[in-house]
């Protein structure tokens, strides 16, 4: 999203962020991780084959099978990407799935709000950019202190973009 110049009506932004999901096992630490689940149940198949247990054997290469299926699943959900610019004239939400499915949203920055569900204790656990009825929203997979951050930068950006006039 952000190697392409962005025009949101000829009005430079004044707020720009990127979010998007973080992953705290990155390709090294994966191939780690399926590499040491290889070896065990490598391990366990030779033993289990070695006495003549092979219907057995079989099922030591299942746990080996579940965790590349539930990471490759994370890596692709992980390459979700969210856009927010925030200029005098408009508000632009730009949402880029794993598919590559493009979805735009633009909102007049005069009648727009941030609304934001609290937990006691969690702190923000989500939020939506509204206006007259219609809304989308965002960030919904970062954690309650990205929101926080997120919620407080965006907030001063709309204030000073409606402050001006």
């Amino acid at each position: 999203m952000s190697e392409h110049v962005i025009d949101i009506s000829g009005d430079p932004p004044v707020f720009s962020a990127e979010l998007f999901p973080h992953r705290s096992l990155g390709r090294k630490g994966f191939r780690a991780l399926i590499g040491l689940s290889g070896l065990v149940a490598m391990t366990e198949l030779i033993a289990f084959l070695h006495q003549g247990a092979w219907p057995i054997a079989l099922f030591a290469v299942l746990p080996v099978a579940a965790i590349i299926t539930a990471f490759a699943v994370s890596n692709r959900a992980a390459r979700m990407r969210e856009a927010v610019f925030v200029s005098r004239e408009t508000i632009l939400v730009r949402r880029l799935f794993p598919s590559g499915r493009l979805e735009e949203r633009r909102f007049n920055p005069f009648g727009a709000r941030l609304d934001v569900d609290r937990s006691a204790g969690i702190g923000i656990v989500a939020m939506r950019i509204a206006a007259r009825g219609e809304g989308t929203e965002i960030g919904a997979f970062l954690n309650p202190e990205e929101r926080e951050s997120f919620a407080h930068a965006f907030r001063a950006a709309l204030a000073s973009v409606t402050r001006r006039i």
